[in-house]
């Protein structure tokens, strides 16, 4: 791979920037473990359900809760007497909660679809590939040399490692911007007054989850024919 097909080296993050990574880091620690649980409760009511009936569940799953998230933040910092630094505490805490939701439902598509999440490189693309939709989809393409349809599959199952580094410094990049900007406006939303915070909260993270899905569907394609490894 041409080294100038990336535009020049990536940047190191730091400080705030770098913080972000780490949050990013510490939720698939966390999330890494708990994604086969995550698929046995989306099969809860039907352990022979096929991987499309489990996969609709997971979306399900992972809007509603997303969604409740957001609004309970922004019904509390309507309450009477929560200040607005109160309120912007919770909606710190709320992004890392959001954020453990989406690394947890993305990982377990891949686990669904069987595609190796052994290696924390893989992980990575996976995630943050899903979270920033369409332009996440055409940096691993571009930097993977590969076109396309469903790069879940086809890009991070198959390159190597050190090829997925390169796709992640790049989605790196991407990820402090779309997430140091973009959900600042939407935490500013869930500190309105007078109640309006708990219907911006809650209805952007169902957009943003709604988002999440189709990313996810574009990433992985089709739910495979049998349960495989899930």
């Amino acid at each position: 791979m041409a080294t100038g097909e990336l535009q020049g080296p990536v940047p190191e993050t730091t400080g705030r920037e770098h913080r972000v990574l780490d949050l990013l880091d510490k939720a698939i620690g966390t999330q890494t473990p708990l994604v086969r649980k995550n698929i046995a409760r989306a099969r809860q009511r039907n352990p022979e359900a096929s991987p499309a009936e489990v996969i609709r569940n997971l979306e399900r799953m992972y809007v509603s809760a997303l969604a409740g998230t957001g609004a309970a933040v922004g019904g509390t910092a309507a309450a009477p007497g929560v200040g607005t630094g109160v309120a912007l505490a919770l909606s710190a805490g709320e992004f890392l909660s959001s954020l453990e939701l989406s690394v947890l439902f993305a990982l377990s598509l891949a686990e669904i679809h069987a595609v190796p999440i052994d290696e924390i490189e893989r992980r990575r693309t996976v995630v943050m590939g899903i979270m920033l939709g369409g332009s996440g989809s055409a940096t691993i393409s571009k930097v993977a040399e590969r076109t396309g349809q469903h790069w879940g599959r086809q890009v991070v199952a198959k390159v190597p490692v050190e090829t997925l580094r390169q796709i992640n410094k790049v989605l790196g990049k991407n990820f402090i911007t779309k997430y140091g900007t973009k959900q600042g406006i939407i935490v500013l939303g869930k500190v309105a007054p007078f109640g309006i915070g708990a219907v911006i909260g809650g209805g952007a993270n169902a957009a943003l989850a709604s988002l999440t899905v189709r990313a996810g569907r574009r990433a992985f394609g089709p739910a495979p024919p049998s349960r495989g490894q899930s």
